[in-house]
């Protein structure tokens, strides 16, 4: 015979809180699981006495789990495509530079597929002086690269410096920049010349320190190897 709950007749019944009324279903669990109605609206389904199988609520959690588990998977997979398709321009951009026949078409070269390919506001290469400057690129004073990227540095990520003028006319759109140093050799010098190959984004965070710089160092490489094929003069 099954009991009836008369909340009407205890006094205190309506200054219950939850710590009393959760104590009272502990003490009357058989209230709650003979209340099968009660369960459905709760979203619970009874299985048997002493077993509650939170159905639709446990449903839900899984669901916001999968959910979650299915955007990191396809965040993960936007962005190893980006990375893929980034290797690929990078890989193509270097096929690019060696049609170069001379220095000057190199630097031609470079900045056009720095627009073209990667959609950046421009490219620009650098050598220090004293020692002639190849047509197209830019010259800069002894040891500033040095002062760019500090003595041991091979790179800097990051805003434009103030009064780099790398990049000619697109110079005022250039927010944020890519340097990476190279070396270029001179007949007749004891020393190779410090250089620069310049990126420039036209956004903010187009270049920053927390980024990789493995491809821009890649098409680095690329541009010194190349300038290496035409000896600069001393």
């Amino acid at each position: 015979m099954s009991t009836s709950l008369d909340l009407s007749s205890d006094p205190a019944a309506s200054s219950l809180h939850w710590p009393e009324v959760r104590a009272w279903l502990g003490a009357h669990a058989d209230f709650l699981l003979d209340d099968r109605a009660l369960l459905e609206e709760l979203g619970l389904a009874a299985t048997g006495r002493n077993v509650v199988d939170f159905g639709r609520a446990a449903l839900a959690r899984l669901e916001a789990v999968a959910q979650r588990e299915a955007g990191a998977r396809r965040l993960i997979e936007e962005i190893a495509r980006a990375n893929f398709a980034a290797q690929t321009q990078t890989h193509v951009a270097a096929l690019d530079l060696m049609e170069a026949q001379t220095h000057a078409e190199l630097a031609r070269h470079l900045d056009a597929v720095s627009q073209g390919r990667f959609g950046l506001a421009g490219a620009a290469v650098a050598v220090e002086k004293p020692g002639a400057v190849p047509f197209g690129w830019k010259a800069l004073e002894a040891g500033r690269v040095d002062a760019l990227l500090g003595e041991d540095g091979l790179h800097w990520l990051g805003p434009n410096f103030t009064g780099l003028n790398l990049f000619g006319p697109a110079e005022g759109e250039v927010a944020s920049v890519a340097l990476v140093r190279m070396s270029l050799h001179a007949p007749g010098e004891d020393a190779p010349r410090s250089a620069l190959c310049a990126f420039g984004s036209a956004e903010d965070d187009g270049f920053t320190p927390a980024m990789g710089c493995e491809l821009v160092a890649f098409v680095a490489r690329v541009v010194e190897r190349m300038a290496g094929r035409w000896p600069l003069q001393a």
